[in-house]
Order: structure tokens, then C-alpha cells, then sequence
């Protein structure tokens, strides 16, 4: 029996790419050169599966490809708002995601922007690395505490939870957070989290805001300039979600008024475009989308995207089906 053809459309660690050779007739991506939307065409067209990631813009128009042949894409990551999902629903393309394993490594780096913007880490190590540094001075580069202040979560799924793990017990943070989903009373006394009934209350209280919701329609621009009006002054931003949950120009504006203290990000609007104005800010740790990415991590993810594939040639539901 032939096996399902199926191509993965960036360069996978090597774990995740010998198992989807065993399985599949696979179509790999040496050069891990994007491909554009013609190759793309040209994959749902002659293949059964896809498996891209979240830097591939799966388009309405390219789930309606005329002769359309793949029937699922398993998405390597476990935000998937770069799929038109509802376009896939109506062409009858399953979807699926890979949560769960990078929960725990991008909770480590919401935590790391937060201590590296907080601390001024960025700012010292280009200080020190441009021969700038004249030596130790009381006064030198104060920063804000991070032991004891209050963090709000805007959401608190998985990822969420995980910071505010780390947040309340390693750092004896005050957590506060805003879901429309709210926690159990037993999950929200594990973490000593407080719900709070909107974003602008996290907002007014906190001291670092770390932001863990969905890229959706909703959600676009959730943080703009009326919003960053409602922070405390002083207070710092975190972002490893999306980028396009921040309005970057409000953000901009916000940090150079000094409306805000500071802002650490992982993700941007117009990846791998970032704005020069926040590339030249002293105030602000980027960093290059680096929220999953650990060698467990990534190989976890693509093990995950093969399991869906796996399970979906084989006749039985995908567990992690998101259309």
C-alpha cells in the first residue's frame, strides 16, 4: 500500500524528519527556504498532507486550489491564525495544532523578557560589550524589583498558568488576570491568582502585564493606545503570544512618552519586520520568536504534527483537531 505523500514545508530537527520519512512519502525542505505561494499551490495540489508552520499563510485562496488534492494540515505550532480555518472547514481540510509540549519552555521565556526588560539586562550587556562599561557605581543602571510586585495575565490557559506557576512561587508575585474563562477556585488558589472582570482592571493594577490570548479577529490590537493609557506608569509589557495582538505604533508611542517603563517582546506584527524605532529603544528586549524554542521542544512539536497525520491516515480523529 502506497503511503500518504506529504510535505513539510520548513526544515525540521532531524528526530521529527527521520520518523516522517519511515511514515510517509515525505517532500523535506533542505534549504529551509520559505516557499512561496506558488510551491504551496503546488503541495495541496499533489500531495495528501501538509505540514507548515506558523510563518506559512495558508490563504482561503490556497485551500480552494482547483484540483485540490491534500485533506489536512497539520500545522507545526500551536497558535494556527496563519490557516484560514474557516475556509478550510468549508473545503472539508482538516486542521490540527501541537499544543501542550511548548507550554512550559515559552512560560520560561515570558519569565526571561520580564527579568532581562525589568532588570535592564539588554541594555548592560550592550554596555558592556561596546567597551562602555566604566566599572561598578552605586547609581549605575538602577532597574525595577521584580520580587513581590503584582503581574497580570491577560489569559490564563496553559501558557498562562505556567508563568503565573512560576511568577508566584519563584518570585512571590502578586497574579491577577483576566479570562473569560476564569479558573477554579481550587486552580486560582494553586497559583494565588485573582480574576479580575476586565483587561483594564489588570491594567491599572499591575506592574508587568504579560500577554497569553489567541491571535483572532477579536484579539487584534487588544493592546492599543487606550489600553496603554491604563497602565501604570512604569509598568512593562510582555509579549510572546502574537504580534498582532499589539498595535506596535501605540506601543512606540507609549514608550516614548513614558506612559509605560518598558516592554519585552518575542513576537511582532509583520514577522521578521520589526520596527527600527523599537530596534533603537533601550527600554526594550526583542527578541527573535524564540518562545518554543528548545531542541526537546521542537522536535516535540514536530513528533505532535506526525501524530496528527499519523492518526488521521489511519482513519481515526487527530486528537488535536482544531477544524
Amino acid at each position: 500500500m502506497a503511503k500518504p505523500k506529504v510535505v513539510i514545508t520548513r526544515k525540521l530537527p532531524a528526530a521529527a524528519e527521520e520518523r516522517a520519512r519511515k511514515l510517509f512519502d515525505v517532500e523535506l525542505n533542505a534549504n529551509d527556504v520559505p516557499l512561496d505561494a506558488a510551491a504551496l499551490a503546488r503541495a495541496m495540489r499533489e500531495v495528501d498532507g501538509l505540514l507548515p508552520c506558523v510563518a506559512d499563510k495558508i490563504t482561503a485562496e490556497l485551500l480552494a486550489t482547483p484540483g485540490r488534492k491534500a485533506k489536512i494540515v497539520a500545522n507545526y505550532g500551536v497558535g494556527y491564525n496563519n490557516i484560514d480555518v474557516v475556509a478550510a472547514k468549508a473545503n472539508g481540510i482538516v486542521v490540527t495544532n501541537t499544543p501542550d509540549v511548548l507550554t512550559e519552555d515559552t512560560a520560561d521565556l515570558a519569565l526571561t523578557l520580564m527579568l532581562m526588560t525589568a532588570r535592564r539586562a539588554g541594555e548592560g550587556e550592550r554596555e558592556l560589550r561596546g567597551g562602555k562599561w566604566t566599572g561598578w557605581r552605586p547609581t549605575h543602571m538602577l532597574a525595577t524589583q521584580v520580587n513581590g510586585k503584582t503581574l497580570g495575565l491577560i489569559g490564563i490557559g496553559r501558557i498562562g498558568r505556567a508563568v503565573a506557576r512560576r511568577a508566584h512561587l519563584g518570585f512571590g508575585m502578586k497574579i491577577i488576570y483576566h479570562d473569560p474563562y476564569p479558573l477554579s477556585d481550587a486552580g486560582a488558589n494553586a497559583l494565588g491568582a485573582e480574576r479580575r472582570e476586565s483587561i483594564e482592571a489588570v491594567l491599572r493594577e499591575s506592574d508587568f502585564v504579560s500577554l497569553h490570548c489567541p491571535a483572532t479577529p477579536e484579539t487584534r490590537h487588544l493592546m492599543n493606545a487606550a489600553r496603554f493609557a491604563q497602565m501604570k506608569q512604569g509598568s512593562i509589557l510582555i509579549n510572546t503570544a502574537r504580534g498582532d495582538v499589539v498595535n506596535e505604533l501605540d506601543l512606540i508611542s507609549a514608550l516614548e512618552s513614558g506612559a509605560i517603563g518598558g516592554a519585552g517582546l518575542d513576537v511582532f506584527e509583520k514577522e521578521p519586520t520589526v520596527p527600527a524605532k523599537l530596534i533603537a529603544m533601550e527600554n526594550v528586549v526583542l527578541l527573535p520568536h524564540l518562545g518554543s524554542a528548545t531542541t526537546e521542544t521542537r522536535v516535540a512539536m514536530g513528533m505532535r504534527a506526525i501524530d496528527n497525520l499519523e492518526a488521521f491516515f489511519g482513519g481515526t480523529a487527530p486528537r488535536d483537531r482544531v477544524a
